[in-house]
Order: C-alpha cells, then structure tokens, then sequence
C-alpha cells in the first residue's frame, strides 16, 4: 500500500471501519490472543503519558542544571522549541502505535517495519525501550527519596540526608509501587486518573503562590537573561547542554503505547493519548518554567544550592509555604514511578511473549485473579532496585547506571520512526499523519539524533569522575551486552515478533 492514504482511511472519526473498533480482532489479526482486560479509556490511556512524563517531577528535578546551562532564556525559549520537537517525535509514535496497537509497542513495530533482519530490528529496540524504563522506574524513585529527604530536613534540622538512606527509601517506594501495580488493572488507572488531577490541581497551587505570595519579581526582561556556568567557555555549548532540561522531562510517552492491549478502541485512544500527553505536558510546563523563573530572588544562591527549585520556593514563599509545595512534588514524584513500572511490566510482559528474555514463560503469565502480569510487575521493581543499589556508595556510580535511561529510551523510540521513514508500503491505522508521514518522521528522527549526541557530550568543565558523563559508557555496555547475546544465542531462537496463528485461531486462546 502506498504511503498516501484515501480520504476515506483519513477521516477515521466520522466513518472508520467497524472492524479497525474491534480491538479483540484487531490484536488477533497481529497473531495474538487477549489476555488482558480491557478497562483503559481514551482518558486513561493518556493518564498515563502524562504521570510519566509529569512536568512536576522532571522540572523540579532538572532545573538546577539548566540554570546554570544557559539560564532563564534557554529554561523558556529552549521549552518551547523542544517540545515542539517532541511533538514531531509523539506525532510519529502515534501513527505507528494506530497501525499496531500492541503492548510491545516499539519493539514489536521495529519488527514488523523492517524490510530485513526483523529480528535483529526487534531485538536491539526491545532492549533499549527495557534498559530505558527500567532506569527510568529507578531514577524517579531516586529523585523521590532525594526529595522527602529534602523535606524531613526541613522539617527536622537534625536530620542528616545520606545516600545510604536514598537508597532505602527508593527501595519502600518500588515495593510500594509494586504492590499497587499486582492488583488488577482498574486500580492502576484510577490511580492515574487521581494523578493527573493531583498534577492539574497542585501545578495551579504551585504557580498561584508563586504568582501572588512573593513581595517581588523579575522584570519581564529577565526571561532573556543568560547564564553559563557549566565551565565551558563556549556559550552556544553551555545553551545546546540546557536543552537537556525539556528532554530530561519528555520522555515515557510511550507508556500510551504499552497499554494499547488495555486500552478500548486503542487503534485510536493510544495515539490521542500519546499526542494529548505530549500537548498538555508543553502547555503546562511552560506556565511552570515561567513562574519559576519570575520568582527567582538570590539567582546564585539558588543556582548552587542542593535542590534549587525547593531554595526558589524558600527565598519566595517561606520555609512553611515551601514544604507544603514540596509535599505536592514528591506526590507527583511518586505517581510517574507508578506509571513508570506499570508501562515497564507490559513491554516485559509483551518481549517474553515472543520469547526474547530469559525466563520468558514466567514474566509474560497474567494472574487468572487480577488479569495482570505480576510476575512482570515484580521482576521490573527488582531491576530497578538493582539499577538504585549503586547509589550506597557513589551517587557518580548510580548516575552512571541510570544515565542510559533517556538516551535508551529515546534510541528505542528513533528505530521503528526510522523504520517507517524507509518504508513505503506502510498501512496506517486510523489515525495517521497522511501524506505528510514521511516528513514528520523525518524530522523525528533528525530531532533524535541531535538530543542523543547531546546527552552524551560533557555537561561540566573541568572532567573529572565526578562530573564525567557516563552515558555513552552506559549505552556501550547495554549495546554490548545485547550484541553478544544475539550473536551467542538470540539469532538464533528469536525471528521477532511471534504470531500464535491465524486470527481465528488465536481468538480461541482468548481468556475470558
């Protein structure tokens, strides 16, 4: 089929093919049987891109860098234009996830878009888009811990923050987030649905005190003001190194696509709730962005400080103001952990389905009580326990580990784009970018290929263990591991996505 697509495909909402609605059909026809329930709606599914993505938790976790990677003029002007880009990389993803609304998303796309060496294709995204989430589930249970530490100094002086301790709360925190994703699925999305309010509400508390408690604010002038204290002496360095800021925060969109097995009328919802996320993530963030920085007071003192969004928040509201804010964030921390695994355990669930982890017929089994795969749940929080345990020594040692978390993920979203571009017999589903496909994924890609170089370049001057960036190690070692093993072993029992049969065929193995 040609890349172009009739009016008729095109306008899906006013008269789509019953069948392309029937999302037990639709998923037998991609050779698989349903073993999931169904109880995602269109509000759902985009619950929880937006949890992960949680502009709360990624800018109150980034900010700091990127006050002293470019300052106020790339923390707004660098939001904007990257998350603008972002929507070109959701925009893609959402075709791909219309045409194969399956729960192993990017892997399983990568596969069937490939004109060759599918298997290979399938293997080395799956992995990525794994690694990725895992550290991902792992470094926001992190950034949590690191926060309610913050938080009991505060409100405790006596108490002294250590990593050892980081480490002990992230690990209550995965088993906590853990125990809530083994229980049945409806429970998962109305935690989701609790936390985009709990994001909505506490982001208008947030910048409502920010806006009408502080006594003075910046000049509107201030949001041109630049700053360069990465210690590289090149500016336009420092300023592409802020970027990371927005990137840092855009990442777990796939998460739509994961739950495309749960989701009623997924061929649709899925992309809507990639797109939506993404949308109402920039939106939002930008008003967030935007008032933190007008009520930046004592500019380096907070630059320097341990948390400098928690100091911004102490300099303009007050020491009790600010903890009750903070209270709001680390809330926020938690639920994109939360959605964090639940995305994790179902591109778990979905690569063992086809065979392509070890152990494969114990993660991808679905509990007949809670139709959930809880092993799946169990074995994601376990990896992401191991990716934390580093951090008792060496919090260079846990950066290093996790590192790899959105250079992994957004490599994994690259592939199956990539792999569209090439294609020219490529069958949308019925949402899709018509003829103008090709160009966005183009731009995607291009897009990808920038902020991965990126996120592997040095971000401090002088080099030295502690301020080396370990990325590129981290995804050499993921690499190479996956490339042994396919060599070793993998090539030769996994071809790709598995197909369990002819529709009618896997329609039987249905579990009621």
């Amino acid at each position: 089929m040609s890349d172009s697509v009739s009016p008729a495909r095109t306008r899906s909402h006013r008269a789509a093919d019953p069948v392309t609605f029937d999302d037990d059909a639709t998923l037998h026809a991609m050779g698989y049987p349903r073993k999931l329930t169904r109880r995602f709606r269109a509000f759902d599914n985009f619950a929880i891109s937006f949890t992960i993505i949680n502009i709360l938790s990624g800018i109150f976790s980034s900010f700091g860098f990127g006050m002293n990677a470019g300052g106020p003029v790339i923390l707004v002007f660098g939001w904007v234009a990257v998350a603008a880009m972002v929507l070109f990389v959701g925009a893609s993803m959402a075709e791909i996830a219309s045409a194969y609304p399956t729960s192993g998303a990017l892997y399983f796309s990568a596969g069937k878009l490939a004109k060759r060496h599918r298997g290979a294709w399938s293997w080395y995204t799956g992995w990525l888009n794994f690694v990725g989430q895992v550290g991902g589930t792992a470094a926001t249970g992190y950034a949590a811990a690191t926060f309610i530490q913050a938080f009991i100094a505060m409100q405790w002086p006596s108490y002294e923050a250590t990593p050892q301790r980081a480490v002990l709360i992230t690990a209550a925190i995965l088993f906590v987030q853990a125990l809530a994703n083994t229980f049945t699925v409806q429970l998962v999305a109305v935690l989701n649905r609790i936390s985009v309010w709990w994001l909505l509400i506490g982001l208008v508390a947030i910048v409502t005190a920010l806006i009408v408690l502080p006594s003075h604010h910046q000049s509107p002038s201030f949001v041109t003001h630049f700053v360069n204290n990465t210690g590289f002496t090149n500016g336009l360095y420092g300023a592409m190194l802020g970027l990371l800021v927005t990137s840092w925060t855009f990442t777990g969109f796939d998460g739509s696509f994961h739950m495309s097995e749960e989701t009623v009328r997924a061929t649709v919802n899925a992309p809507k709730g990639i797109m939506r996320a993404i949308g109402y993530s920039a939106v939002a963030g930008l008003v967030l962005m935007l008032a933190l920085v007008f009520a930046i007071r004592d500019y380096a003192g907070a630059a320097s400080a341990e948390a400098p969004p928690v100091q911004i928040l102490i300099d303009a509201l007050g020491t009790g103001t600010a903890k009750f804010l903070l209270l709001i964030v680390i809330g926020a921390m938690l639920f994109c952990g939360l959605a964090n695994m639940t995305s994790n355990t179902r591109q778990i669930f979905a690569f063992s389905r086809d065979g392509a982890m070890p152990g494969s017929r114990w993660w991808h089994s679905v509990s007949a009580r809670t139709r959930t795969p809880v092993k799946a749940v169990w074995l994601a929080a376990a990896c992401s326990l191991v990716l934390v345990i580093p951090g008792w020594w060496s919090h260079t040692a846990f950066t290093a580990v996790v590192s790899v978390n959105v250079v992994g993920l957004f490599l994994a979203y690259a592939v199956p784009i990539f792999l569209r571009l090439r294609l020219d017999t490529f069958q949308p589903g019925p949402w899709n970018l018509g003829r103008y496909g090709k160009l966005v994924a183009a731009v995607a890609v291009t897009w990808i290929v920038i902020s991965s170089v990126l996120f592997m370049l040095p971000q401090a001057s002088p080099i030295t263990a502690e301020s080396f960036n370990y990325a590129p190690i981290a995804l050499g070692v993921v690499l190479v591991i996956a490339t042994v093993w396919w060599f070793a072993t993998a090539r030769r029992r996994f071809q790709g996505p598995v197909s369990y049969g002819r529709p009618d065929e896997v329609a039987a193995m249905d579990l009621i």
